[in-house]
C-alpha cells in the first residue's frame, strides 16, 4: 500500500512567516542524506488512552529528538502523519506532543490490536526524519451487544442429550480484556453453556442435558448474558426462546462445509456472489430447507443478501478493498421440523486500479534567489490505497526544467534545483508534478505549482552604444538640452533603476562642470553655458550609469560633443590697416599695362567652413572701369591701360564678405597715386601732406625708420652692382636690358603669395647700360595672364615702391 504525508498548507504558509532567508539554502545533499538515515532509525513509541480530550499530553520529545527548547522553532520541528487529519500537535515552546482531537480507536482501528497509527516528526532545517508511532489504548466503553434480541431456536423433541446448538454470540467493540470474555445461561434443568474458542472469538453453544418432552414443556424460555473484562465490566443479555417440535430425525446437510469465493470490487449490486446447497433426507415438511445467515455482523446483513429457498447470495451495496478485503458468512439451512445445518462461505475482495494516487505538499518555497546551487524548492509525500501494483507509484516532471526530484523516505520527494537559476533567462517556472501507479490501467495525480526566480543584482547596466556623437550649435541659450544617452539594466526592481552621472574628465583642464549636466533619471545632457566655436571646437564626457542595487554595478559610456560653428565673426581686414593713422597710398606708373598688380587685400575670419569662405567686392571707385578687385583673393588690378586724362589720385572701397548665413561684411578704403615715374619725386599733394601733418609722431616715426632701411639697401645693392660691373671686360650695348653674364643674378625679388595671394610673384632686375641715372628697370614678372592682358612690363620703377612690396 502507498503512504504519504498530509501537508496543511495553512499551518506551512503561517510558518514561512517566521523563518529566515536560511530556509531557503537548506539545498545541501548532506542534510538529505542526513534526514534519511535519522528516519531509517528505529522508531520512538508512544501510547494515550482512547477518548481522552484534545490537547491532552502524550510525551515530551526533546529527549528523543536529541534537542534544546530553542531549536524547535528554529528547524521548523512538526508532526506530519498519514492522511490529511492533523491528529498530533507539537508544541514548539515546551515540545510537547498534544493530541488534536479526541480519538476514538474502535473507529481508527476497528477490532484490529494494537491500535497503532505512525506518524513522523519532520524538521525542516535541515531537513530530517523521525519515525514514530502513537499506541491508542483500548477503553472499556461499549458494552456486549446481541444483534437479535431474541434468539429461537426449534428443537426436535427426539434430539438426544448431549447435542449441541449453535446460537449467536453477542459483539462488542472493544479489543483485549475489554473485549467480550464470559457468557452466562440462566439457571434450567435441561441445557447448559458451552463456550468453545475460535478465531473469531468465543462462541456459545447450547448442550442439551436432558431429554425434551414436547407434550411436558411445549417452550423453554432462558437468559443469555455476555459478559466483558473490562473495569467495570459492562454486559449485555438475549432472550433464547426453545420450541419444542415433533420428532425430526434427519438434519439438513451442506454439500459443502466451505466455500471460497473471489469478487472484484468494482461488481454491482445484486451480483451473484456464490450459491450454497442443503439436502434433508426427510420429506414433506420436515425436508423443505431455508437458508438464513447465522452470526452474521450488521457490516454483513447490509452487504449481502441470501435468498432462503435457493440459497443464492447477492450483493446489497457495493464492495470496497479499501475498507474491507474480506468477509466471512455463516449459513444456516434449517428443515420443515426445525434440524438445521450450517457452512462458511470465505469472501475475498479483489483489489482493483479504482484509486488515484494522491499528493500531500508538506513544504513549499515559491520564490527562489537566482544563482544559488541546488535549493531545496518543495517537500511532498505520495500514497495510494490500492494493494500490489496498484499501489506502487513513480513520480516525475518535465524533463526541460532545471529542477530535480530526489526520493526520501516514506514515499517523501524532495523537489530541488539542478543547478544555479537565471532570473533574466526566465523568471518564472510552472511546474507539474504527475504521481502515477503501475496498475492496469494506470492512473495518475498531477499537481501544478509556480515557482518565481527573484533577481540579484548580477547584470550591470548596459549603454545603447559605447560612444554618442551630439552636436550643438554655437552660440546656444544656457540649459539647452543637447542629447540623452541611455542605459538598460536586465534585472528587475531596485536592482534594475538606472541613475546617470558625469565622470571626471580625462583632461584635467576641461571645465566641465560649467559645460554641461545630466539628469540622473533619464540620461538627458543639457549645456550650462553659450558655447563658443571659437574658443572651444569639441570636446568629450565621459558618463557613468549605475543601478541601485547591493552592491551597485555600473558603466560608462564616451559622449563627444561636438560644436558647430556659426557665423558670427565679420571679415577683418589685415592689409591695409585699418588703425586710423594716415592712409597707405599704392603708387601706380602710368605706364602700367593692362592687370597691373596695384595691390592686395588681405583679410580673415574667425569662422570656419563656408563662414569663412570671403569674397571681394569693389564697392566705389573714384573713376569707375580703371581697376578691378578679383572676387577669390582680393587682388586689385588695373583694369585697362592708364592715359594722361585719368585723375592722379584715386578712392577705392573694397568690401569684404564672408559665405556665412545671413552674410557679414567690413570694407576696406584704398588710396592710389598715379605717377610718371619711380624717379620723380614725390610730393604729397596739399591735403595729403596736411594729413600727414596732423598724423601723430609714431607715424612719423615709424615712416622715417621704413626710409632708412630702404635708402640703406638701395646703397648697398648700387655698391654691390658698381663693383660688379668694374670687374667685367666689356661693357653692355643698345637701349636694353644689359645684364654682365654670370656677374648679376637673374632674379633679386622673389615675392612669394601669403595670406589671401595665391600666386608667387618673381622680378627679373637688372641696370639699364648706357645711361646716367644708373636706374633699375623692373622687367616683366613671371605671373599668369591675369584679366586677358598680356604680360606686363614695369619701366622705371620706384625702388622704394618695389622693395617695399
Amino acid at each position: 500500500m502507498g503512504s504519504c504525508l498530509p501537508g496543511d498548507r495553512k499551518l506551512m504558509e503561517a510558518g514561512d512567516g517566521k523563518e529566515h532567508f536560511l530556509k531557503q539554502r537548506q539545498v545541501l545533499i548532506f542534510f538529505v542524506l542526513l534526514g534519511v538515515a535519522q528516519a531509517a532509525s528505529e522508531p520512538r513509541h508512544y501510547s494515550v488512552a482512547e477518548e481522552m480530550e484534545s490537547g491532552s499530553f502524550v510525551a515530551n520529545l526533546l529527549k528523543d529528538l536529541g534537542l534544546e527548547v530553542n531549536e524547535l522553532a528554529e528547524r521548523g520541528a512538526r508532526v506530519v502523519s498519514k492522511g490529511k487529519k492533523m491528529r498530533l500537535h507539537l508544541d514548539r515552546q515546551t515540545g510537547d506532543l498534544l493530541l488534536n482531537e479526541k480519538l476514538d480507536r474502535e473507529e481508527l482501528c476497528g477490532l484490529v490490536e494494537p491500535c497503532v497509527l505512525p506518524f513522523q516528526v519532520l524538521l525542516e532545517n535541515p531537513l530530517q526524519f523521525f519515525q514514530a508511532d502513537l499506541r491508542i489504548r483500548d477503553i472499556n466503553d461499549h458494552s456486549p451487544v446481541f444483534l437479535d434480541k431474541e434468539i429461537i431456536l426449534k428443537i426436535s423433541e427426539s434430539i438426544t442429550p448431549g447435542t449441541t446448538f449453535l446460537i449467536e454470540r453477542a459483539q462488542d467493540l472493544d479489543v483485549g480484556s475489554n473485549s467480550l470474555q464470559n457468557y452466562t445461561l440462566s439457571s434450567n434443568s435441561h441445557f447448559h453453556l458451552n463456550l468453545q474458542d475460535s478465531p473469531e472469538g468465543i462462541l456459545p453453544q447450547l448442550v442439551l442435558d436432558k431429554a425434551l418432552d414436547r407434550e411436558e414443556r411445549a417452550e423453554i424460555r432462558l437468559t443469555l448474558t455476555a459478559l466483558d473484562g473490562g473495569p467495570p465490566p459492562r454486559s449485555g443479555t438475549a432472550l433464547v426462546r426453545i420450541e419444542v417440535l415433533d420428532s425430526n430425525d434427519n438434519a439438513p446437510e451442506f454439500t459443502k462445509l466451505f466455500y471460497e469465493v473471489q469478487v472484484l470490487e468494482d461488481s454491482p449490486i445484486g451480483f451473484q456472489v456464490a450459491m450454497v446447497s442443503a439436502r434433508d433426507l426427510d420429506i414433506g415438511t420436515n425436508g423443505e430447507i431455508s437458508y438464513v445467515f447465522s452470526q452474521a455482523s450488521e457490516e454483513i446483513r447490509k452487504t449481502f443478501q441470501i435468498n432462503a429457498t435457493s440459497g443464492e447470495l447477492f450483493l446489497t451495496q457495493k464492495l470496497d478493498f479499501e475498507s474491507i478485503q474480506t468477509y466471512t458468512l455463516n449459513i444456516q439451512a434449517t428443515d420443515g421440523g426445525g434440524l438445521s445445518g450450517s457452512c462458511v462461505v470465505f469472501v475475498q475482495v479483489m483489489d482493483l486500479n479504482d484509486n488515484p494516487p494522491e499528493l500531500t505538499m508538506s513544504t513549499f518555497i515559491d520564490h527562489i534567489p537566482e544563482n544559488l546551487q541546488e535549493t531545496i524548492t518543495a517537500v511532498f509525500s505520495v500514497s495510494d490505497p490500492d494493494s500490489g501494483d496498484n499501489g506502487r507509484m513513480v513520480c516525475s516532471i518535465q524533463d526541460d526544467l532545471p529542477f530535480l526530484l530526489k526520493p526520501s523516505v516514506e514515499n517523501f520527494y524532495t523537489l530541488v534545483t539542478n543547478g544555479a537559476l537565471d532570473r533574466e533567462s526566465q523568471a518564472e517556472y510552472n511546474i507539474t508534478i504527475t504521481v502515477s501507479d503501475l496498475g492496469t490501467p494506470r492512473l495518475k495525480t498531477q499537481h501544478n505549482i509556480t515557482v518565481t526566480v527573484s533577481d540579484v543584482n548580477d547584470n550591470a547596466p548596459a549603454f545603447s552604444q559605447t560612444t554618442y556623437t551630439l552636436r550643438v550649435r554655437e552660440n546656444n541659450s544656457p540649459a539647452l538640452h543637447i542629447g540623452t544617452v541611455s542605459a538598460t539594466d536586465r534585472d528587475a526592481g531596485a536592482n534594475a533603476q538606472v541613475t546617470y552621472s558625469l565622470l571626471p574628465p580625462r583632461d584635467p583642464h576641461l571645465p566641465l562642470a560649467s559645460l554641461v549636466s545630466i539628469n540622473a533619471d533619464n540620461g538627458q545632457l543639457f549645456a550650462l553655458r553659450s558655447l563658443d566655436y571659437e574658443a572651444l571646437q569639441a570636446f568629450e564626457v565621459r558618463v557613468g550609469a549605475a543601478d541601485r542595487g547591493s552592491p551597485a554595478l555600473s558603466s560608462q559610456a564616451l559622449v563627444r560633443v561636438l560644436v558647430l560653428d556659426d557665423n558670427d565673426n565679420a571679415p577683418f581686414v589685415l592689409y591695409p590697416l585699418q588703425n586710423g593713422s594716415a592712409p597707405c597710398t599704392e603708387l601706380v606708373p602710368r605706364a602700367a599695362e593692362a592687370g597691373y598688380l596695384v595691390t592686395k587685400v588681405v583679410a580673415v575670419d574667425g569662422d570656419s567652413g563656408q563662414n569663412a569662405w570671403l569674397s571681394f567686392q569693389l564697392l566705389k571707385a573714384t573713376e569707375p572701369g580703371l581697376f578691378g578687385v578679383w572676387a577669390h583673393n582680393g587682388e586689385v588690378r588695373t583694369a585697362r591701360l592708364l592715359s594722361e586724362r585719368d585723375a592722379v589720385r584715386h578712392r577705392l572701397l573694397v568690401l569684404v564678405k564672408d559665405n556665412g548665413e545671413p552674410p557679414l561684411s567690413a570694407s576696406v578704403t584704398l588710396h592710389v597715386l598715379l605717377v610718371d615715374g619711380f624717379s620723380q619725386p614725390y610730393l604729397p599733394l596739399p591735403d595729403v601732406a596736411a594729413a600727414e601733418a596732423r598724423a601723430d609722431p609714431l607715424t612719423v616715426y615709424l615712416v622715417i625708420a621704413l626710409a632708412s632701411v630702404s635708402s640703406l639697401f638701395l646703397c648697398s645693392a648700387l655698391a654691390f652692382v658698381a663693383v660688379r660691373l668694374c670687374r667685367r671686360s666689356g661693357a653692355a650695348s643698345g637701349g636694353g636690358c644689359a645684364v654682365p653674364e654670370g656677374h648679376f643674378p637673374g632674379h633679386l625679388v622673389d615675392v612669394s603669395g601669403a595670406g589671401t595671394l595665391s600666386q608667387s610673384y618673381q622680378y627679373e632686375v637688372c641696370l639699364a647700360g648706357g645711361t646716367g641715372t644708373s636706374e633699375f628697370k623692373f622687367l616683366k614678372p613671371i605671373v599668369p595672364n591675369f584679366l586677358g592682358l598680356g604680360e606686363e612690363r614695369v619701366s622705371e620703377a620706384n625702388p622704394f615702391r618695389d622693395s617695399f612690396e
